[in-house]
């Protein structure tokens, strides 16, 4: 037992104290953000809205993720991580706190696309920050720790956000919501100040940088990704129905499962992640195995009506997420190098973006026509093309390598002929 907790705390050693204040800051922003988990309740319960209108409204915060992430990644290359991060944290505290006097649905939906495209901006800066407070060694764990501070503090705030509307209110949610971010922008202005900030893998601008929308590989990574998306977020909306409809679970026991995930993140995320750094499989394998995992977790929903299947399932799928999202993050993070590293980040978050605007609705309108069976083959079908398109892109890079090394060997024999010429 003992060997397990120091081996447990040996795989967070080596990140640097930026990334440590990086992933609470983070915490902070994360466990604040609590209006999200119950947007879909206020606009029911508070302001009477139908289902149909909040799938629009859901739509408009879809729209703004993708907006907010493309903005953030240009504003990244243009005026730094630091700047968007804190405007994006300091501005997204004032937007959440107006959110409660917005009343009619017009208004509701352009107060959602403005406040999540101003707080998804933060999203690739994160990203770039994380690139320049990281050693090269340690950036997938760097990402880890920031993933373990989204998953602990997403648990946080939904339980705390609970208690404050059954005491406040919603109105006291919107404003301790404000408060929290406001709270972490403040923190990062003081800590992560650039005069006080560490550098430790300096950023360098690029010559002639390749743009990340004219780089094909990175296309395939990309669509890869949003499918991946498409299918991991199946868990968080259309699952959660079969495991009520289909097996009769009630609120508390699904509850449970979901809560397992995070758990089990918490847990084992980053001696997982520290062991497969260990080895000398690729990001794109990595990716690929934990892609793969996913898809099959989609399988089984549809291969018995034992309850114990779906722990299974979900075991499956947090595992898939545990390898998939890290390596995919460091994937980019390397491929960002050649070009800009914001524009390169922007896509990688967008990739997500467009998962939440179709990835949701086309689950539910599945179910509806086709039903649960149809729909988990359907998504399994999606999780094999991910697999494909990731195999594609493993040959691609290697062909990438093999014509990156006979250049290099070319200019060396040049190099070589020439110092003869000039020794004679």
């Amino acid at each position: 037992m003992k060997k397990i907790y120091q081996g447990y705390i040996a795989s967070f050693n080596g990140l640097s104290k930026e990334v440590w204040w990086l992933a609470l800051i983070t915490l902070i922003n994360r466990a604040g953000t609590m209006v999200i988990p119950f947007l879909s309740l206020y606009l029911t319960k508070s302001l009477n809205f139908t289902l149909g209108d909040v799938g629009w409204i859901m739509t408009a915060f879809g729209l703004g993720s993708v907006a907010g992430s493309w903005l953030g990644g240009k504003l990244t290359d243009t005026i730094g991580y630091y700047k968007v991060m804190a405007g994006s944290l300091i501005l997204s505290s004032l937007m959440f706190i107006s959110l409660q006097f917005y009343q009619s649905f017009w208004s509701i939906c352009f107060g959602v696309f403005i406040t999540i495209l101003v707080a998804d901006a933060f999203r690739p800066a994160i990203f770039v920050a994380l690139n320049a407070y990281s050693k090269p060694k340690n950036k997938t764990r760097s990402l880890t720790l920031i993933r373990l501070a989204i998953n602990l503090g997403f648990s946080v705030g939904p339980a705390v956000g609970g208690i404050i509307i059954t005491t406040l209110g919603y109105a006291g949610l919107f404003w301790i919501d404000g408060i929290t971010c406001f709270f972490a922008g403040i923190l990062l202005l003081y800590i992560l100040n650039p005069k006080k900030a560490r550098i430790i893998d300096e950023i360098k601008t690029v010559e002639n940088p390749q743009s990340a929308y004219k780089d094909y590989p990175y296309w395939i990574f990309f669509f890869a990704m949003g499918l991946f998306g498409f299918i991991f977020l199946q868990y968080f909306s259309t699952v959660p129905i079969f495991y009520e409809k289909v097996h009769g679970m009630s609120e508390d026991q699904i509850g449970l499962l979901l809560g397992m995930n995070g758990f089990v993140i918490f847990l084992f995320e980053m001696p997982l992640v520290k062991f497969f750094e260990t080895k000398t499989w690729s990001n794109i394998a990595n990716m690929l195995f934990g892609a793969f995992l996913t898809t099959i977790s989609m399988l089984l929903l549809n291969m018995s009506e034992w309850i114990g299947i779906l722990v299974f399932g979900m075991l499956f799928m947090t595992l898939g997420e545990m390898i998939a999202f890290p390596f995919s993050n460091a994937f980019a993070l390397k491929r960002a190098k050649k070009g800009n590293a914001g524009e390169y980040m922007a896509l990688y978050s967008i990739a997500f973006s467009f998962s939440h605007i179709f990835g949701h609705n086309s689950g539910l309108q599945l179910i509806e026509k086709y039903g649960f069976e149809t729909t988990w083959y359907v998504m399994t079908a999606l999780g094999l093309v991910c697999c494909l398109l990731l195999i594609v892109l493993r040959k691609k890079i290697k062909a990438e390598v093999r014509t990156e090394e006979e250049r290099t060997k070319e200019e060396y024999k040049e190099e070589e002929s020439v110092a003869e010429v000039k020794s004679l």
